[in-house]
């Protein structure tokens, strides 16, 4: 039953909105890289049946498909927006000083 839903686009799709709304309670980028990976993937099985040949045909595909666009996705808003990685902010004064 899984499989059928998984070739579906809308299911792709309404996973990508609620992985979308789940990024706005856990900010952070944790969940928008596979928000977008998941939408992308929801066009790629909406843009027709000709187009999901081989690779994508399967189950493993989509998924192979999913991750590696969220991956992709990822690393570019990790690029774009970056992190703070070791920055730790250091206070020498009190703010009553």
């Amino acid at each position: 039953m899984s499989e059928l839903l998984l070739t579906n686009w809308w299911v792709w799709i309404a996973g990508a909105l609620v992985l979308g709304i789940l990024e706005v309670f856990a900010p952070g980028f944790i969940f928008l890289g596979f928000a977008v990976g998941a939408f992308l993937t929801g066009l790629l099985v909406a843009w027709g049946p000709g187009f999901a040949a081989g690779l994508m045909g399967s189950v493993a595909g989509l998924v192979v498909v999913f991750a590696v666009i969220s991956l992709i996705a990822w690393i570019v808003m990790r690029a774009s927006f970056g992190g703070r990685g070791a920055q730790v902010k250091t206070f020498d004064r009190d703010i009553n000083d």
